[in-house]
């Protein structure tokens, strides 16, 4: 009963996904970038539209799967995601084997040859960069450094990792721990320590699965967004979520690299329009250090602003209210015309 409901459903989903627009474009495929196969898809209704590059978080979690949440998306923008090297088909290419290096700067590299393809297979000078979660750490590397490439940087579940400056999230978790009488939890919390640099890939692993799983809201986006997005993706056999989530997995080596950045010392000065879009009540990356980092940027154009009733993966919980900030805040920067809707 289970899988015929899924497959009543995936077949609606595929129904709804059908661009049919005579300028849309939907096309997928392997191309070569980095010394070995990565998966990308294009889609939109129009051509002439702005071109969205998307650099997805986990690390190994692809943003395929929430295609049908964001298939409004594609009547304003050409939505191109690209499966990171460790993640969804890319992963499933190779395996682990097939993977290469795994490092923040092997993916930095690879999205910059993600964009060189982008740029010529659609014909665009720029593309509007769009992190979300741990993309946001390879989000703003590529926004610092190549605003010749991007219109503009879109951050959202925004990552500030700050050289140890806040432990916010840590000792909330910590106090949600107490209050729930999670001793168990709340020693193993405690014994991995609030420096986040020095944490091993399963610490990082276990420290985030634990933020998910004590808070209520995180909890229920988790349920019913990303649960229920794999498992009823019409992208997506049986077969491929479980790769999926071996990809993630696989992929969490990342996890510690990305604790050791210093984004301030990186630097806040951005020659580009820059935007946070962030979820109220994120917990595992909550918009205090977020709104801190962003008040020390410079940037020809920049903005900031919560969504509410959101928490982590607040983009996909709420892709309207995520569709009507870039409509109403970033395509008229980036076009320069005001959004007929």
């Amino acid at each position: 009963m289970l899988l015929t409901y899924r497959a009543l459903k995936r077949r609606a989903l595929a129904k709804k996904l059908a661009i049919t627009t005579p300028n849309g474009i939907d096309e997928s495929s392997y191309v070569r970038i980095g010394g070995i196969d990565q998966w990308i898809s294009v889609r939109g209704e129009d051509r002439s539209n702005p071109v969205v590059l998307e650099i997805h978080g986990g690390p190994g979690a692809s943003n395929l799967v929430f295609t049908p949440r964001t298939r409004a998306w594609e009547r304003h923008f050409t939505i191109v995601r690209w499966d990171m090297r460790g993640a969804g088909r890319t992963f499933a290419a190779g395996g682990p084997e097939g993977q290469g290096e795994m490092t923040l700067d092997r993916l930095y590299q690879d999205a910059l040859e993600v964009t060189a393809h982008v740029r010529a297979r659609l014909g665009v000078a720029k593309v509007l960069l769009v992190a979300n979660s741990f993309g946001t750490v390879i989000g703003l590397r590529l926004a610092r450094n190549h605003p010749e490439l991007y219109s503009a940087y879109v951050g959202t579940d925004q990552n500030i990792v700050g050289g140890d400056r806040d432990r916010s999230a840590y000792e909330a978790l910590l106090a949600r721990l107490a209050r729930a009488g999670k001793k168990k939890q709340l020693a193993q919390m405690t014994a991995i320590g609030p420096d986040r640099s020095a944490w091993s890939s399963h610490e990082w692993a276990e420290y985030a699965k634990t933020v998910v799983t004590t808070d209520p809201l995180t909890y229920d986006t988790m349920k019913t967004v990303v649960v229920r997005s794999l498992w009823f993706s019409p992208l997506h056999t049986l077969r491929d979520l479980r790769t999926y989530l071996k990809g993630q997995t696989f992929s969490e080596q990342l996890g510690p690299q990305a604790m050791t950045i210093d984004e301030y010392a990186e630097g806040t000065a951005f020659r580009l329009p820059f935007f946070v879009f962030q979820g109220e009540s994120d917990v595992l990356t909550p918009p205090q250090p977020a709104r801190r980092f962003y008040d020390e940027v410079t940037a020809p154009v920049k903005d900031f602003a919560l969504i509410r009733e959101a928490s982590h993966f607040a983009s996909f919980r709420h892709p309207d209210r995520f569709l009507d900030l870039l409509l109403t805040k970033v395509r008229p920067v980036v076009t320069g015309e005001a959004v007929d809707r």
